[in-house]
């Protein structure tokens, strides 16, 4: 069904932005980039899909059984996303808030052409239907320039919630904690802009230049663009093994080695983030029990700190084994949304978000990967991430922290602004 042909790369990290200028060309584009950041959980460095001989695009409503029977069918590379509201799928609730974005619940794609960096190999799949035009392809995009950043377009950026608004809400959520309704929640706030016109390759290029994530990614769909630098995996499956790596717990990064050094510290023995993280922890552990062969869920690593561009951050990971009665979709459906997302229990926790944000989330928090021939999957967390309806001329992006009864509403609030630093940075 596809011809693959390999190419060495002499230089690779001017090969990847090459690469996403050259797929700015078509109508669908995921392109996946780890920024160098290689674990035993890494695939690729960098993988570009571009123009959609298939797609499936839904609104939640039976979404995960639409998308189980498309991956079963197809058994081809998938590339899309799925949008937090397909919690609405999972359970009985419901997506009310504001929604300036628009963008359906789920899409998904298969690729006519798929590019796969790892080191300096390239591996590039065309379904045989184009693959006569490989080797112009691969001319062009060698010969493409490096692209220049265009003059930044100005955007407005407005809060949605308000310092004393937002105080107020984070206050109501820790007296539902109090109540015992629930231990923790993501609570989550949207800065936005309307009659917004930008460059979203550009923005992206810089948004990466200035984040440097693992989980780096540039999503289009016509219209609708997605700029991600995500520090998080959400979850691989990769044979029968699944792996899930939640962040919960931030710090900010400093300049000063000493400074920063003691900020990395404080956050390990931070009795607030490391409770956050253990609580999340203990939620992905019973999720993945519900299609994990017996006694296989292990925490591989409880609270280990990692170091970002912009902040140090708090990740635990969790893997178990796959039971062989349960279909890829199936894992994904059980383990959605995911918890660092929520909160504990998640239901509840869902539910209260709900009641207390103003905005729909729709892709953010949602995940964006892909699927292998194989069934094999990956996605991230979308966070720290720009959304843009190019027709509606609408940009978002949300911050959010996780609110237990250790909570101070107004570290909080300044959590979050941290977290919308870079974001801030390139809109503006």
């Amino acid at each position: 069904m596809r011809t693959s042909i390999y190419k060495i790369i002499e230089e690779p990290s001017d090969f990847k932005q090459q690469l996403v200028a050259w797929g700015q060309q078509f109508r669908e584009i995921t392109f996946l980039d780890s920024n160098s950041f290689s674990n035993e959980y890494s695939s690729f460095d960098c993988v570009l899909a571009v123009d959609a001989f298939t797609s499936l695009k839904t609104d939640y409503h039976n979404a995960f059984e639409d998308l189980k029977q498309y991956q079963q069918t197809t058994r081809d590379w998938l590339f899309g996303y799925l949008s937090y509201d397909l919690k609405n799928d999972v359970e009985l609730l419901k997506s009310d808030n504001f929604d300036g974005l628009n963008f359906p619940d789920l899409f998904f794609f298969q690729p006519k052409k798929i590019f796969l960096l790892k080191g300096n190999q390239l591996e590039i799949q065309y379904l045989n239907m184009c693959d006569d035009e490989i080797e112009a392809d691969f001319q062009e995009i060698i010969e493409s320039r490096k692209s220049k950043v265009e003059n930044p377009s100005k955007v407005t950026i407005q809060q949605r919630i308000s310092k004393q608004n937002y105080i107020e809400k984070v206050s109501k959520l820790r007296e539902y904690i109090h109540h015992g309704d629930l231990y923790e929640a993501n609570f989550c706030m949207e800065f936005f802009a309307e009659n917004a016109t930008i460059n979203p390759f550009e923005k992206f290029l810089k948004l990466n230049a200035i984040s440097q994530a693992p989980f780096t990614v540039f999503f289009k769909n016509n219209k609708q663009f997605l700029l991600s630098a995500s520090p998080e995996r959400y979850l691989k499956k990769e044979g029968e093994n699944l792996i899930s790596q939640p962040i919960k717990g931030t710090s900010k990064r400093f300049s000063d080695p000493i400074e920063d050094e003691k900020s990395k510290n404080n956050l390990a023995q931070d009795p607030k983030e490391r409770a956050e993280n253990i609580m999340i922890t203990d939620l992905v552990r019973n999720d993945l029990s519900r299609t994990a062969q017996k006694s296989s869920v292990v925490v591989k690593e409880l609270c280990g700190i990692y170091s970002f561009l912009q902040v140090h951050q708090m990740i635990s990971t969790i893997t178990s084994k796959i039971d062989s009665q349960y279909a890829a979709v199936d894992v994904l459906k059980t383990t959605f949304p995911m918890g660092s997302m929520t909160g504990a229990p998640k239901y509840a926790s869902m539910k209260i978000i709900e009641e207390l944000e103003e905005t729909k989330r729709g892709l953010y928090s949602g995940a964006v990967g892909y699927f292998l021939p194989n069934g094999n999957f990956d996605f991230n967390v979308v966070i720290r991430s720009i959304l843009y309806n190019q027709e509606n001329q609408y940009v978002s992006f949300s911050v959010g922290s996780a609110i237990t009864s250790l909570s101070v509403p107004e570290n909080e609030y300044d959590e979050c602004l941290l977290k919308a630093k870079a974001m801030l940075e390139v809109l503006q």
